[in-house]
């Protein structure tokens, strides 16, 4: 068995290499490329890296379902792009282009909060250099560099009213997630168990404990992703 093969048999695991490496050099790319958005005067040019760089999660996502569907064994109950960031990945190119102050405000909590855990906990079956690595890592560290974008480029920021706005829309997201499950006998969302990886989860006791802990903490959870923003516009003003 070569080394390649070895490699894709295992899981990911948290604080090794495969973890840290696309992480580090995520930062590195993000800061360059916003430094690099800024400085510039051409509109143009910043929209269209904006776009281009959405463009290049949602594909990555379309593609990765695509090769999934053709050359694996495709599963309804666990393949379907329904976990948020997913869903997040083939939404983000119609905000990047219209750039909807709703949509942000929505999706600024849902991106921090949810795909920040999945970053700092990855929950992937099969580590370098399989295609499911490389999706895992575009789209969750993708989508923080496209939000961080548009609140450093387009200085979007969200109000006090945004964590309600974006919770309440979460509420109807997990609401479709029950219902498709039972449909699909599904566990879309880790609604009817927890992730097989180590995670946040496991510290919030069994289901449907852990559900109800993690929807305790969403507003709190929120209201500190808030406060920079709060800080920072508290500081202006002064």
């Amino acid at each position: 068995m070569n080394v390649i093969a070895v490699l894709e048999l295992q899981r990911v695991t948290i604080g090794s290499l495969e973890h840290f490496f696309p992480i580090g050099f995520s930062i590195v790319f993000a800061i360059a490329l916003i430094l690099y958005a800024k400085r510039s005067s051409n509109e143009k040019l910043q929209k269209s890296l904006f776009n281009s760089l959405a463009l290049v999660v949602s594909l990555t996502v379309l593609l990765y379902h695509l090769y999934t569907f053709v050359f694996e064994t495709y599963n309804v109950k666990t393949d379907l792009p329904l976990y948020l960031c997913s869903l997040m990945s083939l939404l983000i190119p119609v905000f990047s282009y219209y750039k909807r102050y709703w949509m942000f405000e929505v999706l600024v909590f849902w991106i921090i909060a949810g795909t920040l855990q999945g970053v700092l906990t990855p929950d992937i079956a099969v580590g370098f250099p399989s295609f499911d690595y490389f999706r895992y890592w575009v789209v969750h560290l993708g989508l923080l560099i496209i939000i961080f974008y548009a609140i450093f480029v387009f200085n979007m920021k969200p109000s006090f009213k945004s964590i309600f706005k974006s919770f309440f829309a979460l509420q109807l997201y997990i609401v479709l997630m029950i219902f498709l499950n039972f449909i699909l006998d599904a566990n879309y969302c880790y609604l009817n168990r927890k992730p097989e990886s180590a995670s946040l989860l496991d510290y919030f006791g069994e289901w449907p404990y852990y559900i109800i802990t993690a929807q305790l903490i969403i507003i709190p959870l929120f209201i500190i992703i808030y406060l920079p923003f709060h800080f920072k516009s508290r500081n202006k003003s002064l």
